[in-house]
């Protein structure tokens, strides 16, 4: 049982602070009165008031033969509250803190259709600057970050996206003696990409230009969007890269959790 939290409180917050418990309790598994009043550490009867008011607000609703679930209010509140605070603006601390911690350039991108789309963009200390910018959009399977987003499609998928990809002619206009990866090269990548959580961009897209990114998920594991760290090649070795795997998989995991993802 756990600890009731009005007891440590203030006189006007007792209420509060117990009906967010039973929100709380309800949340972690708790499905009728017994049970969340053990969670909670209050009497049948005060759990009943609680409960009650809870089911009339829409905070709580009960199902027969289930017995109580979170409510209608919380989602609608939920999908408000992720409105009310743009993408953008909720990873700003932790590009600041991969920038700061490695120099290198920092991206944050989202999927649209095919394409990656720069939402941010914080330009490194360390080499050139690289001609991506907050708008610039890019084939999927070209860069890091794309592949990062990629990482929950089907085989099928990534296949579809690998061929609308290449370069018309078979050469890129940026890099027009580049030899392009086979299908076969490109899928074991991403086998290695799904099974470690990150995707690199080793030179993929632009000469001389390496990249480590990992994806961003919501409260339903869904991928929303995408960090990378990147840098040319004499900043950016495959020794630093595999270093940056599990910094860059931290960073994305604390913001997955602000966006309501449970490990």
């Amino acid at each position: 049982m756990q600890e009731d939290p009005a007891k440590t409180a203030p006189t006007g917050t007792q209420t509060l602070l117990r009906g967010l418990a039973v929100v709380q309790a309800v949340a972690a598994g708790a499905r009728d009165l017994k049970d969340i009043a053990r969670h909670i550490g209050t009497t049948r009867s005060t759990t009943h008031r609680l409960v009650s008011c809870l089911v009339d607000e829409r905070y709580l609703r009960v199902v027969p033969q289930v017995g109580y679930l979170l409510g209608p209010k919380l989602i609608e509140l939920g999908f408000q509250a992720r409105e009310e605070l743009p993408l953008v603006t909720l990873a700003g601390p932790y590009l600041d803190e991969l920038s700061a911690l490695t120099g290198d350039t920092i991206h944050l991108a989202i999927r649209e259709g095919d394409e990656v789309l720069y939402l941010h963009k914080t330009p490194g200390r360390n080499g050139p600057e690289m001609r991506s910018r907050v708008g610039h959009r890019m084939p999927l399977a070209r860069t890091g970050i794309g592949k990062a987003l990629m990482l929950d499609d089907t085989p099928a998928e990534w296949q579809r996206l690998y061929e609308t990809s290449l370069p018309v002619g078979g050469k890129s206009a940026f890099w027009p003696h580049h030899t392009e990866q086979t299908w076969a090269q490109f899928e074991q990548r991403m086998v290695e990409y799904v099974a470690g959580g990150y995707a690199f961009d080793l030179e993929d897209n632009e000469p001389s230009i390496r990249c480590v990114a990992a994806p961003v998920r919501d409260a339903s594991r869904r991928i929303v969007a995408g960090i990378s760290v990147a840098s040319t090649v004499p900043y950016m070795p495959e020794e630093k890269m595999r270093e940056l795997i599990p910094v860059i998989k931290d960073v994305t995991a604390r913001l997955s959790a602000e966006l309501g993802l449970k490990n």
